[in-house]
């Protein structure tokens, strides 16, 4: 059966993190992940999923001053360093908010210095997946599609497949996400079943709105059913920006699921 977890990135952005939280908790999610959570203390995370008997999936690595907002910096040449420290806080932060995983934002490049980036970017990863081996967190890599987020180093799946060849470290994964790949114009159903030993983490939303998964063009009945075909037994991360108020577009989970 799959499980839903509740990104609070996207889902009750009316309160602070903390009361977030409790949301998720009242509305029957035993899992959250998180965007960047750094304002709050990772300790006061901690106690209130403990209290909640919820589980902390990912977190993103944090901008930095001077890259594009939402974007990082895990590929830039010449940013080697500034990637270092903003890597080094979200491995504190998860280690200590008790996470599982950190999805590294790779940032922008021109096509000119793609070349550079790779290489930036793998080398980046190979010494990031060695430090959260040791605390057993792995590393999410996300394509952003080309419609939301211009000029990102992969907008595609497969580009992140390719880079997770070059790093060659086992707990280095791919974040699928269902609203990326489908914007993009990639087949849902075939990647999934394609990538399915790549795969970390799942998240959706609705093609093209980005709403709740209950519109659109691509068929969520048909991408459950196929995450349960290939035996996919991690989270599916609830990403999606409400068309109204998050508890009432809840309701898309006993329509459409009606297994949660």
């Amino acid at each position: 059966m799959l499980r839903f977890s509740a990104n609070l990135g996207f889902l009750w952005t009316d309160r602070p993190l903390l009361a977030r939280i409790d949301a998720a908790a009242t509305a029957r999610f035993k899992a959250i992940e998180l965007h960047y959570p750094y304002d709050t203390p990772a300790a006061a995370v901690a106690e209130a999923c403990r209290r909640h008997g919820i589980k902390l999936l990912g977190i993103n690595t944090n901008v930095g001053s001077g890259a594009d907002p939402h974007v990082g910096l895990a590929a830039v040449p010449g940013r080697e360093a500034d990637f270092a420290a903003l890597y080094d806080q979200a491995l504190a932060y998860a280690v200590a908010a008790g996470a599982n995983a950190i999805h590294v934002m790779a940032g922008r490049v021109p096509e000119s210095g793609r070349a550079a980036g790779s290489d930036v970017l793998v080398a980046n990863l190979r010494l990031a997946a060695t430090q959260a081996e040791a605390h057993g967190l792995a590393i999410l890599l996300e394509a952003l599609n080309p419609h939301d987020m211009p000029g990102y180093f992969y907008s595609r799946i497969g580009e992140a497949d390719a880079i997770i060849d070059r790093v060659g470290a086992p707990n280095v994964r791919l974040m699928f996400d269902a609203y990326h790949v489908g914007r993009a114009g990639d087949d849902v159903l075939a990647l999934l079943s394609r990538l399915r030993d790549r795969i970390g983490h799942v998240q959706i939303a609705a093609v093209p709105s980005r709403a709740e998964p209950d519109e659109g063009t691509l068929d969520y009945r048909a991408v459950f059913d196929r995450l349960e075909a290939i035996g996919y037994d991690g989270w599916v991360g609830c990403e999606y920006r409400p068309r109204a108020g998050t508890d009432d577009g809840l309701a898309w989970r006993e329509t459409l699921v009606r297994r949660i």
